[in-house]
């Protein structure tokens, strides 16, 4: 049961890849469509994501950045273009391929098992580790203590920001070098999005630990992102360091 249902955490190493000359950038999409039967969803999307840095995808709903984050993961098929992570090109191989050679992704709405306690949850991440346990589990509860108070109470009996810190964890103990989050903070209470905020920085500061994040809420992203992309009918229309772009450059293409 478990393990079947552990397809939907992709975290997780691997190394069977070709490797190709190093980079600055961890990440690299090259002109990138996807298409959903006759829509084009994605238009020639281009980014180059830094290593160590938080990456916030903005834009309206429905302009593709859910999308994008899911042609990241090898979730769906692009038309045309590439993407390359860590040196590798990665295009064409599977989302559990993508996921061993250190990507991880949590999903809009958590998707945490509510009828696995949080400690069973936690260990389904941990499947996808070659090595370590009991100091994988120390450092997740480091990060969010209520989840240690709170390893025996089932997921599904967790308020919304508790799941979404439980979804973050779970992806954390794979070990990851790159975290994509799609809407960390909706639906969750302003308390929470502080703590988020505060274990994000704390991971960044590590090194060479990467964060894209899709998000609506200006504030949270504004606070922490480093370099902003911004996207409108599937393309990104602006892009720039946080200190280029004014504020209002980017609610521009926030708001209908």
């Amino acid at each position: 049961m478990i393990r079947a249902l552990s397809n939907v955490i992709w975290v997780a190493r691997w190394t069977g890849s070709k490797a190709m000359p190093s980079v600055e950038t961890i990440l690299t999409i090259d002109d990138l469509d996807v298409h959903y039967g006759g829509s084009r969803i994605l238009r020639d999307v281009s980014m180059d994501i830094p290593n160590g840095s938080i990456v916030a995808v903005m834009g309206r709903n429905g302009v593709g950045k859910t999308t994008l984050l899911k042609a990241i993961m090898g979730l769906v098929e692009p038309s045309k273009g590439s993407v390359c992570f860590d040196g590798d090109d990665i295009t064409t191989i599977s989302s559990d391929r993508r996921a061993r050679q250190g990507l991880a992704y949590v999903p809009q709405g958590r998707e945490i098992f509510p009828r696995l306690t949080v400690y069973e949850n936690l260990a389904i991440g941990l499947e996808a580790r070659e090595q370590g346990g009991s100091e994988v589990f120390a450092e997740v509860y480091e990060l969010f203590p209520v989840l240690a108070e709170m390893q025996d109470r089932m997921g599904g009996n967790l308020s919304g920001g508790q799941q979404q810190q439980l979804a973050i964890g779970r992806a954390l103990v794979g070990g990851p070098k790159v975290l994509m989050l799609d809407e960390p903070t909706e639906g969750i209470q302003p308390s929470i999005i502080i703590e988020v905020e505060k274990v994000l920085l704390s991971l960044k500061e590590r090194g060479e630990f990467t964060i894209v994040l899709v998000e609506q809420y200006f504030d949270f992203a504004r606070q922490i992102a480093d370099h902003f992309f911004l996207m409108d009918r599937g393309s990104i229309i602006l892009q720039g360091a946080a200190d280029e772009l004014s504020d209002e450059s980017i609610k521009t293409h926030l708001t209908f």
